[in-house]
Formats: structure tokens, C-alpha cells, sequence
């Protein structure tokens, strides 16, 4: 008898997470093997358990589903197909080698097609991409907006009964402030009613950068960098604000700065 094939679901939405269960209960070869909300979740569950499958999602806390990836050895990396709300990451989950990019909302159609590649893999042992979805994968990457296009040039903040445009250049760093985004230009800063993860969305990954769960910088602001152990780092911007990266960000500050691993 056939050995079920072994998923887990990673996903920071409860919601997503129960669909995506929902979707599975009709697919009698396939058994759920746990959840993950986080990056660092799915790390530690893909280490223990060794699932054949991971339904993972790409934008979610700390890290997000590309670094989750870098971080599982090679030779325990499972079979995996993106699950997004987002277009823009086409690219790198072509560079990923991953078996499907799932847009949200998918029907249970688009959703078994995903599975028949999982099964095709299993049957044959294939390791390369199937020519349809490189098409599919290409045809996303193409429709994306030019960059110029994609990435907001100015945010908004409330101050008093007004509201403030605060232009992209000028922003230093954000920091998470509760349920805000606090925007730090110059020796003012100004709050605005987003979160993180929504803010990250809109500014170009060429001119900032995530370096902890509540920080993210202007990269043209930094002036001097010194790691400190074990994998965290102090970033010295240009006005002498000193910043700390949390550890599981060191890989994407590293590539973002060019630095040395």
C-alpha cells in the first residue's frame, strides 16, 4: 500500500490555514502533519517531521517563506508549492525550484492541479520543472509593473485632525509603535495606522530593508556596520542612530548591504 503523502501547512492566516485543510480532507493520499503561523515554526517543524509537502506561504513573520527554504538543509528540503495573495515573487519561486505558485483566491481546481505535480514527482522522481508551469511562472513575472510603478514614492501619516504625505526618500528608518508604523525622517517622526508587514509591501527592497520584526531601514542611510554575536548586528545610520537586527534577519541584511557571509 501507497504511503500517504505527508503535508504541512505554513501560513500566517488562521483562516488560509483551515482553507488549505478544508481543500486537503478531499484528497485521500494526502495527510496534514501540523501548522505553522511563523518562518521560525516551520523551520523547527520541517527539521523534526520531515513532511513530503509544504504548503507554505511566502509574506509572514520572521522569516518569510523564501528564507525558510534557505535555512532547511538541501538534503531534507521537501517537495513545496507557494501559497500567495502576490504576483510580485514569481521570480524566486522559479530560483526556489518550487513544484507550483498558488495565487489567493484559488478554487479546488487550481488546487488539485497543484497536488497532480506533487504525485507526478513522487511517481517519477523528476526534479526539474514542468514546461507549463515555467510558462505560467514567466507569464506572471512578465505582467508585473515596472518597478517605479509597483512601490509607493510617499506614505501617509495623521498628525492632529490633518493628514501627512511623508515622501519615500526622506524616511530613515519605521519602527513598529503598537497598532502603527512609527516613520522616522530626520529628527521628526510621524505615525501611521499600518502594519509592518503592510508597510514592507510598499517600499522598493532596493532602497530598504527588513532588520528585525519591528525595523526596517533606508539602506542608502546606513554608515557603518559591526555584528555582534551570536548573529545580530548594529547598524550606524548617517545621523548616528544605532539600530539592532534581530538574528533570524542577518541573511537578508547581509545580502541587502553586500556584505560578507
Amino acid at each position: 500500500m501507497t504511503q500517504p503523502i505527508r503535508v504541512l501547512i505554513v501560513d500566517d492566516e488562521p483562516l488560509a490555514r483551515a482553507r488549505l485543510k478544508e481543500l486537503l480532507s478531499e484528497e485521500p493520499d494526502m495527510s496534514v502533519i501540523g501548522e505553522c503561523r511563523d518562518g521560525n515554526e516551520a523551520i523547527d517543524a520541517i527539521g523534526r517531521q520531515r513532511p513530503d509537502l509544504v504548503l507554505l506561504d511566502v509574506q509572514m513573520p520572521e522569516p518569510d517563506g523564501f528564507g525558510v527554504l534557505r535555512a532547511v538543509s538541501r538534503e531534507h528540503q521537501p517537495a513545496v508549492i507557494f501559497v500567495t495573495a502576490h504576483r510580485d515573487f514569481a521570480v524566486q519561486a522559479f530560483e526556489a525550484n518550487a513544484l507550483d505558485y498558488l495565487l489567493k483566491p484559488f478554487d479546488q481546481e487550481r488546487f488539485r492541479l497543484s497536488l497532480s505535480r506533487v504525485r507526478e514527482r513522487r511517481r517519477t522522481g523528476a526534479t526539474e520543472l514542468d514546461a507549463e508551469l515555467v510558462e505560467r511562472l514567466e507569464s506572471l513575472s512578465s505582467r508585473l509593473p515596472p518597478a517605479s510603478e509597483r512601490y509607493a514614492t510617499r506614505l501617509v501619516a495623521k498628525v492632529g485632525w490633518r493628514m501627512r504625505f511623508l515622501r519615500v526618500e526622506d524616511i530613515d528608518y519605521l519602527e513598529a509603535e503598537g497598532n502603527y508604523v512609527c516613520v522616522h525622517q530626520g529628527k521628526q517622526s510621524f505615525l501611521t495606522r499600518e502594519t509592518m508587514n503592510a508597510v514592507e509591501e510598499k517600499l522598493d527592497p532596493r532602497d530598504f530593508v527588513r532588520i528585525h520584526r519591528s525595523l526596517i531601514v533606508r539602506l542608502d542611510r546606513v554608515e557603518e556596520v559591526e555584528p555582534l554575536a551570536p548573529g545580530e548586528m548594529v547598524l550606524t545610520l548617517r545621523d548616528g542612530t544605532k539600530l539592532t537586527s534581530g538574528r533570524s534577519y542577518r541573511a537578508r541584511l547581509q545580502r541587502a548591504l553586500d556584505l560578507p557571509s
